[in-house]
């Protein structure tokens, strides 16, 4: 794995995005500061209509509206299934020779597959998760992980530098999954940190611990974490909207872990576990919140963890 420099082209590209939620809505943004004209479209159009008043983003009606003529088309969707079901709307527009950066997390399979629709439509594949959240995003600080060959990365290069801080080129061929795998494995330790924060707070509460206590006794120690407090802030002092990463979205990502894992003969039983979680907070109607709501899991529906911070 190699983490280089990728060259800019020094003129303005017209790119589409395809998915305008937490993630894309901030991208198209920092796409059209920079300079890119940028058409956008979302399967419910009232959340990509405020990318037009505030920063002269075209909202298209269809997929293959805003893919027309599109020098690079970014997909940020649900999962790998709308991603596959939005480009085949869009197939007919697609302009053969552009390339496409597949940014949802999608799934060691779906990226085979979205690969070889890619060869099939004539276009350039790239493999290209990011990490981070709402607020990175709206920063244009993602971390990019990306997959792609090397003769084609400059023609996507100003658009990863609009969206991200820094990019991590994992290999040459986007449909292989390299960038994907590394992205479920980042993944994994972040969800079964948000998890393991709610059932701390969780358990304090049963206790009757005050959770101060804890942050005390861990502060500037090996088991301090920052990610920690900033997850266990949102729940104390109920901040969880608007979501940095939603409960429903996590949920879907340690599904996708847990089966990458499965078939690959590893058993990943923490991030079963918090499969379940997430499961049991959207159910509980979290899957709106931010994914530290999990905490809500370890209660059942009628107390939902009344008084975490209290």
């Amino acid at each position: 794995m190699t983490d280089t420099e990728t060259p800019a082209l020094p003129v303005a590209l017209s790119v589409a995005v395809l998915g305008t939620g937490i993630m894309g809505a901030a991208m198209a943004r920092n796409l059209a500061r920079s300079g890119h004209t940028v058409r956008a479209w979302n399967r419910t159009r009232a959340k990509a209509e405020p990318l037009a008043a505030e920063n002269g983003v075209q909202v298209s009606d269809t997929p293959a509206d805003a893919v027309r003529d599109a020098d690079v088309v970014l997909t940020m969707l649900y999962d790998g299934d709308a991603v596959r079901d939005v480009m085949r709307e869009a197939a007919s527009a697609l302009r053969p020779g552009a390339a496409w950066v597949q940014s949802t997390t999608a799934g060691v399979d779906a990226i085979g597959e979205l690969g070889a629709l890619a060869s099939q439509w004539g276009l350039v594949f790239f493999d290209a998760p990011v990490l981070g959240t709402r607020q990175p995003a709206e920063a244009g600080q993602l971390l990019v992980l990306a997959a792609g060959p090397t003769e084609h990365r400059a023609a996507v290069g100003p658009v990863l530098d609009a969206v991200g801080a820094r990019t991590v080129w994992t290999g040459e061929e986007g449909g292989a999954g390299s960038a994907t795998r590394l992205k479920l494995v980042a993944n994994s330790w972040v969800l079964a940190a948000t998890s393991a924060t709610g059932e701390v707070l969780a358990l304090a509460q049963a206790l009757g611990v005050d959770p101060q206590s804890f942050f005390d006794a861990i502060a500037g120690g090996p088991l301090d974490m920052g990610y920690l407090r900033a997850k266990a802030g949102l729940i104390l002092d109920d901040k969880l909207t608007p979501a940095s990463f939603a409960v429903s979205t996590a949920a879907k990502d340690a599904r996708l872990i847990v089966e990458a894992g499965e078939r690959n003969g590893v058993r990943l039983d923490v991030a079963a576990a918090s499969a379940e979680r997430f499961r049991r907070a959207v159910e509980q109607g979290h899957g709106d919140e931010d994914m530290a709501a999990a905490y809500f899991a370890s209660f059942d529906e009628k107390s939902e963890g009344e008084g975490a911070g209290k």
